[in-house]
């Protein structure tokens, strides 16, 4: 049965392909920080990516097809589909990314011109702690699948072609319903310094995409990426991240002077 996706109809963020990212066999997921306009360094820890992020600063998820075959891209943020809103699954609707395609996916998709932007926010205004799905803030996932192959036509009379042309019908218009938020659930008391990072729900801002078929190899994806994220502090807390920040100033490729003395 043919599934109905969506594909960005204009491939953007191509300036950030080259940076830092949680790399996979079929698919690169890294994420740009709109706000203070750079590529977020991605630390691996035990053998999990994360990225250390900001309260109040926007962001974008970059994806880029590794591949010269079309690939799906489920995309979840804190376990909710970006696209439908819902709770996220591997069945659910994706984005479609051509072979070696690059894009930047801005926000949660409200229709099929507008996204709410992806910003980073306390616990407490993450979009899925305020839907009532607490559980899962400060992961970001993508179930990648690759395209079934398309079966070549058999050659058909060409009465029977004409026949089919007039009698196919025209294709219906498809709409994709933000389902209702379920009813905030009462959450378990935490302290605020100890809570994880989260996105919130932005402001709106124009990101078009269409509608396009694509029918999966298999109801399993064929590579699934993890990016964890939280703020700096926390993951120098849990021991992912270097006591000191990264250097924000302009790097020196020759920093040092003239020949010091032996110690």
């Amino acid at each position: 049965m043919k599934t109905l996706l969506m594909t960005l109809a204009l491939v953007a963020g191509l300036a950030h392909a080259g940076h830092a990212a949680a790399t996979g066999r079929l698919l690169d997921l890294s994420v740009y920080d709109r706000t203070s306009q750079r590529s977020l360094p991605v630390y691996q820890h035990h053998g999990r990516y994360y990225i250390a992020g900001q309260p109040g600063h926007r962001y974008q998820v970059s994806l880029r097809n590794r591949g010269g075959d079309d690939v799906l891209a489920v995309l979840s943020v804190d376990a909710v589909n970006a696209i439908s809103g819902e709770t996220a699954q591997w069945s659910q609707t994706g984005y479609v990314l051509d072979a070696y395609a690059t894009t930047d996916v801005l926000g949660w998709r409200k229709s099929l011109t507008h996204v709410a932007d992806f910003v980073f926010a306390d616990f407490e205004q993450s979009y899925a702690v305020r839907t009532g799905r607490p559980d899962n803030v400060g992961v970001i996932g993508v179930a990648v699948f690759r395209r079934q192959p398309m079966p070549v036509p058999m050659p058909m009379p060409m009465a029977r072609a004409a026949d089919r042309m007039e009698s196919a019908p025209a294709a219906a218009e498809v709409n994709a319903p933000v389902p209702a938020a379920p009813q905030a659930q009462a959450l378990t008391a935490r302290a605020k310094s100890d809570a994880p990072l989260g996105t919130g729900h932005g402001e709106r801002e124009y990101s078009a995409v269409n509608y396009v078929d694509f029918k999966r190899v298999s109801d399993t994806p064929d590579e699934v990426i993890t990016l964890y994220y939280d703020t700096w502090d926390h993951l120098v807390a849990q021991g992912v991240v270097p006591t000191t920040p990264p250097r924000r100033g302009r790097p020196e490729p020759f920093p040092g002077g003239f020949v010091p003395d032996p110690s």
